[in-house]
């Protein structure tokens, strides 16, 4: 029974995601190699050239979802580290509240949130109007439908993605590593780059793989915040999902943006260095 032990532990999860991650993705697999349509019906025909169509059609998509995506990750990492660095070295008897804080906006709907974000950046909106009306901003301003407020709106609804693993690596760095560094003459900044840093890649490494995967596959904000210039893959398959209903196509993008993104992934892993990464997180 002892023996059986680790295996009865592992099998509701494992049950888990067979049923609900398995067997869809093998459905979606069929899906996407199917010819026909919702009133005839699809046919399994092994047309392997729908992912290749489907690229060339939607490259463009494909290359800006993973350029939004790597920019706002970026401005997720310069954003959540000082937060989460300020919290776990200064934070005190206080931290509790201000994670709290950071997962505050949690606590509400995640469409919600990102139309409050278009009502407020809306040309006569709350931000805008008052800075026109002052003559700060020409009339024809505008922030909305444009690259900057998808960004925005992705660093902003996934930023306490990024604040929380970094900030679990650093509360584990013991502060008597960073005493005996500056004991050892070393400035503040090579105490930080030589050992915090290091320390902390665990939780940047778990950041980005957090944010960078949703932030690319998602069509919420490109959607509310963006506008036809503005459209990613994921607005892409969602229309070919629930408008179009052109399932093979849909099925087809969803495993070629699943594809690149693991790619990236692994590329990104190796780049960094995984066994450091490790290495780093056993100390």
């Amino acid at each position: 029974m002892k023996r059986l032990a680790p295996y009865l532990l592992i099998l509701p999860g494992g049950l888990w995601l067979a049923i609900f991650l398995v067997v869809p993705m093998v459905f979606m697999a069929s899906v996407s190699t199917q010819e026909g349509d919702v009133v005839n019906g699809f046919v399994q025909t092994f047309n392997f050239s729908m992912y290749g169509d489907a690229l060339v059609q939607y490259q463009t998509q494909f290359l800006r979802s993973a350029g939004y995506g790597l920019v706002a990750t970026i401005i997720s990492v310069a954003l959540a580290y000082p937060m989460a660095y300020w919290i776990a070295f200064k934070g005190g008897d206080r931290k509790s509240t201000y994670l709290l804080l950071v997962l505050l906006p949690f606590f509400v709907s995640f469409v919600l949130r990102t139309v409050s974000w278009k009502f407020l950046l809306a040309d006569n909106g709350m931000l805008l109007a008052p800075l026109k009306s002052a003559g700060l901003l020409p009339e024809d301003f505008h922030v909305l439908q444009t690259t900057v407020a998808v960004i925005g709106g992705l660093v902003y609804n996934y930023l306490p993605f990024m604040i929380l693993p970094i900030y679990v690596a650093l509360e584990r760095v013991d502060p008597r590593v960073i005493e005996a560094a500056q004991d050892l003459y070393a400035s503040r900044r090579e105490a930080f780059t030589k050992v915090v840093l290091p320390l902390s890649l665990p939780g940047v490494f778990a950041g980005v793989l957090m944010t960078f995967v949703p932030m690319t596959a998602d069509y919420v904000n490109a959607g509310i915040l963006g506008g036809p210039e503005n459209t990613m893959i994921g607005n892409i398959i969602q229309t070919e999902y629930l408008v179009n209903n052109d399932y093979p196509t849909a099925a087809a993008l969803s495993f070629t943006l699943m594809a690149a993104m693991l790619i990236g992934i692994f590329a990104y892993a190796k780049a960094l260095g995984t066994e450091n990464v490790l290495e780093a997180a056993a100390r």
